[in-house]
């Protein structure tokens, strides 16, 4: 299954400062952003899991959007990703 996943506000620091980034996932299993922020934690987080992640799910701060929409409206962590999505992560914390 293919997604397309970018990262804004600084948010592509923590993964090897890559913006934008295409992705295969399994397509025999089901994913959800429950189980793809697991997956992205073992295999794209270069940096700091602390600032990113808060438990199972990313930290306040954080704007997730799925296919330009806020996730909130969408389930959240229990939304099931589907082929073609765009998640976008989105720091909204900045240093001074």
């Amino acid at each position: 299954m293919e997604i397309k996943l970018d990262f804004g506000g600084g948010a592509e620091v923590l993964f090897d400062n890559i913006k934008k980034r295409d992705l295969t996932l399994d397509s025999s299993k089901k994913w959800t952003i429950r189980t793809f922020l697991q997956y992205m934690k073992e295999n794209l987080l270069t940096d700091r899991e602390e600032l990113f992640l808060q438990g199972e799910c990313v930290r306040p701060g954080i704007l997730v959007l799925i296919n330009d929409t806020d996730w909130e409206l969408l389930g959240e962590l229990d939304y099931e990703i589907q082929p073609n999505d765009n998640i976008s992560f989105i720091s909204t914390l900045h240093g001074g």
